[in-house]
């Protein structure tokens, strides 16, 4: 280090040998000086001064860390390559530091006198690191606290702190007690604060900065160290154990000073919630924020921003920082468990519920994001990236995340795999044997290959795949995949839900091809792509590794269901001959075109085994198990293997079985008000007579019909979840689109699927159009050609 005698400062440089000794001392030595100079007016007046100094300490305390870990491996330090920062300049009321007077407290050092001592270098290094002065340590906990700082200041902060107890776990007791301290000065303006906003939500937009934003920095911070805590832990040499109970110990006191916190701020988001159902346009946010979905809170008032610290900081409170499990996730998905129509039957006798087992603070969590789902949704949505942040603890309990918003997560994360993936996945199938073609063709490709970018080709045709060919590709071959002739799938119940066949068997390679249908199905949510089928809910449930209920099997047999149902509800000592095995008969019932089947026991000795009041709700479990899974379980697993290669098990599981359906269906019905309002025109206008005797025979289509439309012009029958806004074309977003074709008024309407375009002639008449129209879609809604 050196002083520029003639600018009365000081410019500090560390070179290799300060740095990179031959033993890590000096390390720690420039850590003591530097955290000296954090009280010095020039760091607390000028953050890029501080910010400086920050990074210079982190890399030595970096280098210290390294440095350690080498000698503890080897005699012989390893040398890394020469390092030089000379960027921090230091005003001349620091000059004394480098004079000798460095003013650190009483439990500074003298480095000559530590050098000159008998203690082992091992010895000395660890006692300068566990007595760095006290005074400078707490300094450095404050700037959390305090306003004004940058971002990047902030976070370089919080990385010190924790890096800092990573080589020297002692001083986490003191950093915890400051950052609870901190936390407990900061709770009274906030709780006021809050309560401000709550009396007048108007007072959110004169509010420039929110305490808030200070509570989350310091709990984040005590977030990180708690989780350091818990990994050494395990260590009580690095940490002992009398220390590790005090600073858990804390964590009640924590916990206590932000009940009433947390009680004012649920308070608060119920006055902003009601008040932005009826709140003036002019403290909405702008119209260029995104569009608030069909029937979802509306936009919320400007300034709403200065709460959602305080949101964050319960997240943070109840995913890390609780006195039973500091530092660790926690299960949430059994805290407050979701009963669709009741509970599974074995459930129902029970009398104890998880939520019993949860500490406080999972069950406040429960509450708080049930209470105010609403307001949770708008700010992901406005924010999706929350969910990969702060708010990732409402994925634990996906419930309470609105489905748009989960799929907008899901897109998200699959846009990220998908983007490392661009290669061309390219095949060229013949329309009559599109399911043969597609399987020899796929089935040998590895998961990264089916990760790329689809491009199909229809052999002997002309046209060109920009996405129109793959939206029909997939359309045709679920429909040919789902066909009774392939043997591979069996409709139940109303005949228009699918699941595996129990008889597949007599398919060849069936197992191979319900992985590939795995595959495909999992392409088509890779892609972005709707297929024009539906399963039945207990398969679903299977995708999502969700157990099945006898609920289910209403879906397949509703007077089986009916039967089982009162079973549960109803004594039945009066039915002696019930056990729990399946005869033959309900058994081939089961199995379908299966003609030689045998008795099945439920359990080892069902036979011999009669169904009491006592063990019926076991009976009704393991016969839903059976008629759901069991007698299919190859398929299952099967198609699993395949469609988890491509989308991961976590990953889909946020979804419940009706929204997994939308996701690989679409919407049920086409909605032509919809479709109308999101049309373009080009040669004709919506006031055209054609248009309107378009518009008025598409009415009077018939459902089929009106899907047979759909597919003519996009390649698909499926209507996009987010409507017909949402049609996807060649590069993107493309509306339906009607253009003037000019010609005889004879000819059919033509379309372009790569830009959902239909070419429509000016026909002399409604009668005209309607049956030229008729024809096109019946008879030509399949093939491409250059005519």
């Amino acid at each position: 280090m050196y002083t520029d005698q003639g600018t009365g400062k000081a410019a500090m440089v560390i070179e290799k040998n300060e740095i990179q000794g031959q033993l890590p001392k000096e390390g720690y030595i420039s850590i003591a000086l530097l955290l000296s100079l954090l009280n010095k007016p020039l760091y607390l007046r000028s953050i890029a001064h501080l910010e400086q100094l920050l990074n210079l300490l982190e890399v030595i305390i970096d280098n210290v860390e390294k440095k350690s870990s080498v000698t503890e491996k080897s005699p012989t330090a390893l040398s890394a390559p020469q390092m030089s920062i000379s960027s921090a300049e230091i005003s001349g009321e620091a000059h004394a530091v480098f004079s000798g007077n460095t003013g650190l407290s009483s439990t500074a050092f003298d480095s000559s006198q530590m050098v000159a001592s008998d203690t082992s270098n091992e010895d000395l290094s660890q006692s300068m690191l566990h007595n760095l002065p006290e005074a400078e340590l707490r300094l450095l906990c404050s700037f959390l606290a305090r306003e004004g700082l940058s971002d990047n200041a902030y976070a370089l902060v919080a990385e010190v702190m924790k890096k800092l107890v990573a080589i020297a776990p002692t001083h986490c007791q003191l950093f915890i007690n400051e950052l609870a301290d901190a936390v407990q000065n900061l709770t009274k303006s906030a709780t006021q604060e809050l309560h401000i906003f709550g009396e007048d939500v108007k007072a959110l937009l004169s509010t420039a900065s929110s305490d808030g934003a200070a509570i989350l920095r310091v709990l984040q911070a005590l977030s990180s160290l708690l989780t350091s805590l818990v990994e050494k832990e395990k260590d009580l040499q690095s940490l002992p154990a009398k220390e590790h109970s005090a600073a858990l110990s804390l964590l009640s006191g924590i916990n206590a000073d932000l009940e009433p916190l947390w009680l004012k701020l649920s308070a608060c988001i119920s006055k902003i919630e009601s008040y932005s159902d009826a709140a003036p346009d002019v403290l909405l946010f702008s119209r260029a924020s995104s569009s608030k979905p069909s029937g979802l809170m509306p936009p919320l008032p400007v300034g709403s921003q200065n709460i959602l610290p305080y949101i964050e900081s319960f997240f943070v409170i109840c995913e890390k920082i609780h006195p039973a499990q500091a530092g660790s996730s926690h299960d949430y998905t059994n805290t407050a468990p979701e009963v669709e129509g009741g509970s599974t039957s074995t459930a129902q006798q029970k009398t104890s519920s998880p939520v019993l087992k949860a500490d406080d603070k999972h069950i406040a969590f429960v509450k708080f994001s049930e209470k105010h789902r609403k307001l949770l949704n708008a700010f992901i949505r406005q924010n999706p990236a929350l969910l990969e942040k702060s708010f990732s603890l409402m994925l634990k309990v996906p419930r309470f995340v609105d489905f748009d918003n989960k799929r907008a997560h899901f897109r998200s994360k699959i846009k990220h795999h998908h983007d490392h993936h661009q290669s061309p996945l390219r095949i060229s199938v013949r329309r009559a044997y599109i399911l043969e073609d597609s399987y020899n063709q796929l089935r040998m490709r590895s998961t990264q290959e089916l990760k790329g970018r689809l491009t199909v080709h229809f052999q002997g045709e002309e046209g060109i795949d920009a996405g129109g060919l793959t939206r029909e590709w997939y359309q045709l071959l679920s429909r040919v995949i789902f066909d009774k002739g392939a043997l591979l799938f069996t409709t139940v119940g109303n005949e228009s839900t699918f699941q595996p066949n129990p008889n597949s068997v007599y398919q060849t390679e069936h197992l191979s091809y319900f992985k590939f249908v795995g595959r495909v199905v999992g392409k088509a949510l890779l892609d972005g792509q709707l297929l024009d089928v539906h399963f039945t809910r207990s398969f679903y449930k299977h995708i999502l590794g969700v157990k099945v209920t006898y609920h289910d099997i209403e879906a397949i047999d509703p007077h089986y269901f009916k039967n089982l149902k009162w079973m549960l509800e109803n004594d039945k000592s009066d039915i002696l001959d019930l056990t729990f095995s399946i005869d033959a008969d309900e058994e081939k019932l089961i199995l379908y075109e299966k003609t030689e089947v045998t008795d099945y026991e439920l359990i080892p000795g069902g036979c011999n085994m009669k169904v009491t009041e006592e063990n019926k709700y076991q009976y009704v479990d393991l016969v839903a198990e059976h008629r759901l899974t069991t007698a299919i379980r190859p398929q299952i697993n099967a198609f699993l293997e395949g469609f988890n290669e491509l989308i991961p098990r976590e990953l889909i599981s946020i979804f419940n079985d009706k929204e997994l359906e939308l996701l690989i269906s679409g919407l049920p019905d086409i909605d032509l008000d919809d479709l109308r309002a999101s049309t373009e025109y080009f040669g004709y206008s919506a006031g055209s007579p054609v248009i309107q005797w378009f518009w008025e025979v598409v009415q009077g289509f018939s459902k089929e019909d009106k899907a047979r439309l759909l597919q003519f012009v996009t390649g698909t029958s499926k209507v996009p979840l987010e409507g017909f806004s949402a049609l996807q074309g060649i590069s993107g977003s493309q509306k339906f689109q009607i253009h003037k074709a000019y010609g005889r008024p004879d000819h059919l309407p033509s379309a372009h699927t790569c830009f959902n375009q239909l070419d429509l002639p000016e026909y002399p008449s409604k009668k005209h159009l309607e049956d030229r129209l008729l024809l096109a879609i019946h008879e030509a809604n399949e093939g491409f050609g250059f005519g």
